[in-house]
């Protein structure tokens, strides 16, 4: 990508007018210190970034100007202005009318972005007296602005004049994503998590320029998506969890209020109805649905592999056409989970045969199929997706029928795994997966058999048969999952572990800030102190 310059003649003419106003103000000029853009602890690392050594004043004379015929970038200016806000106390108003009392303006323009692969793509450009975020998506520009929230320190600095003032490095940033998809997986069926726990880690996820949020949304523990066409699933199959402990289910309204949340922060929602395996609790609910013959009852243990589906029944297919119709029709991202993994009691012919009747439901519903690797031992279409967690045999085999492929290793990528063996909460089944272990993996380099080309990117699942809670949920995915937004959106020859532990450390003032239970591992000198930029001796 190329930075491109400021020409506009409206920001030049906006320019004389702030000019104006400053000097019928009457403000003294503010002498920043020295300071490098270089030296901000941002993750994920940009592609391109290059420092001029001053610095940009944000304080109450500043304000936010939206250009753009698309209505997005004024909402995220909105949203920019709620985070300055909440972050520092300023009030910075947004497409101010009058910039008499304006000494410098954040400018969020809507501007094609010469040699872009993407929609993400986007370009900051920090001057003494403006920001210029450019970008010519929303969803780009939304981009944008988690970087310039990383780059406000978390402290102002009182001692350059007689306000607060927040130091912001001057330079230039060139940026966009090395894999379209970046994501993480809640499961909320082995324990059910409120809307609103949903939605602080979708804040957080979103920081970090995650994508996507992978609800697995019904297993042998629990259903928790309401089906209005076959209300039992909820309310029987959904009344335990995993220990007894209580249990619970989205409304339709909640859980679209959860999707129209995520859409804010242009992240994707995947629903996941996880079959033929794991679907107890909805042969409880409805026991035609049963293909083991055994006794069925609500199940609040952590073992796998024990039910299916009768995959040779009319009916069931036309009680998933009814499910997977429901759900796609308030789900408007494009894909849809039907887990397919761990099917122990299913015949393999019958699982085939099962996979490839879902496979046409799904489609006919509008959506891209998404199944763990397992699926591709089915007739599987090249449209549909593996998500790649335990053999790498069945994620070749999908490579070779034109898949596309979602990288999720449990021995790297799972979150549900113990730091090591004093954590408190996890399982180590897979592997003990500390701090460093988890950022040191190349996602395009994993398998020989998955080429770069056929991965759509990289998912963090966590599992939830060990915790119940947002504190227990944010200790085992905080910081790892920093690290995964960073194997996503970073170029491989950017990665550097002993660069990113640096940049990992600052993060603690903003994780603290948030109320994050994250685990402070010893291999980070975590800054438990406010960070400040490093300054620049002047000569």
């Amino acid at each position: 990508m190329r930075i491109i310059s400021i020409t506009s003649l409206a920001i030049l003419l906006l320019f004389i007018g702030l000019n104006y106003g400053c000097s019928d103000n009457k403000r003294p000029a503010v002498v920043f210190p020295k300071t490098d853009l270089a030296e901000s602890p941002l993750i994920p690392m940009p592609v391109k970034m290059s420092s001029t050594s001053d610095a940009f004043g944000l304080d109450q004379y500043t304000a936010i100007k939206a250009t753009g015929t698309d209505p997005g970038f004024e909402e995220v200016a909105e949203f920019l202005a709620e985070k300055i806000r909440t972050k520092t106390g300023l009030v910075l108003e947004v497409n101010p009318g009058d910039p008499e009392n304006i000494d410098r303006m954040i400018y969020i323009q809507q501007t094609k972005i010469p040699g872009a692969r993407g929609k993400e793509a986007y370009q900051i450009e920090i001057k003494k007296d403006s920001i210029v975020v450019n970008a010519e998506h929303p969803e780009a520009v939304f981009r944008a602005v988690q970087t310039l929230r990383q780059i406000i320190p978390e402290t102002s600095n009182d001692t350059l004049a007689d306000r607060s003032i927040w130091v912001i490095p001057t330079g230039l940033i060139a940026d966009e994503p090395y894999f379209e998809f970046r994501g993480s997986m809640l499961d909320v069926a082995r324990h059910f998590f409120s809307v609103e726990e949903v939605k602080k880690f979708i804040d957080l996820l979103a920081y970090y320029k995650i994508n996507v949020l992978h609800l697995h949304l019904t297993d042998d523990q629990g259903w928790r998506i309401e089906i209005k066409s076959w209300p039992k699933l909820a309310t029987i199959g959904g009344s335990t969890e995993v220990g007894g402990t209580g249990g619970g289910f989205f409304t339709q309204e909640d859980y679209m209020e959860i999707v129209a949340y995520a859409a804010k922060r242009y992240m994707t929602i995947i629903p996941e109805i996880d079959m033929p395996g794991h679907t107890n609790a909805a042969s409880v609910a409805y026991p035609f649905l049963d293909g083991t013959g055994n006794p069925l009852k609500l199940y609040e243990g952590t073992r796998v592999g024990f039910s299916t589906f009768d995959t040779r029944r009319d009916s069931v297919y036309a009680f998933i056409d009814d499910v997977v119709g429901e759900i796609a029709a308030i789900t408007p991202g494009p894909y849809l989970h039907i887990g397919g993994d761990e099917s122990h009691a299913t015949r393999p012919a019958d699982y085939v045969h099962f996979i490839n009747k879902v496979e046409k439901i799904v489609q006919k519903h509008g959506k891209r199929m998404i199944g763990w690797d397992e699926v591709a031992t089915a007739d599987m279409d090249s449209s549909s997706i593996a998500q790649f967690w335990a053999s790498e045999k069945n994620a070749d085999l999908a490579v070779k029928k034109g898949m596309k492929i979602i990288m999720s290793p449990a021995k790297k990528a799972y979150l549900d795994m113990k730091y090591d063996t004093v954590s408190k909460h996890g399982l180590n089944w897979a592997a003990y997966i500390p701090v460093d272990t988890a950022y040191n993996w190349s996602p395009e380099r994993y398998s020989e058999g998955i080429p770069r080309e056929s991965i759509l990117g990289v998912e963090a699942p966590l599992w939830s048969e060990t915790i119940s809670n947002s504190t227990e949920l944010e200790y085992l995915a905080f910081p790892r999952v920093i690290g995964y937004s960073e194997l996503s959106w970073t170029l491989p020859e950017k990665r550097n572990w002993e660069g990113y532990r640096k940049r990992l450390a600052a993060q603690a003032p903003f994780l603290d800030r948030m109320n994050v239970n994250f685990y402070r591992s010893d291999l980070i000198d975590w800054k438990d102190s406010k960070f400040t930029y490093k300054e620049i001796p002047k000569d």
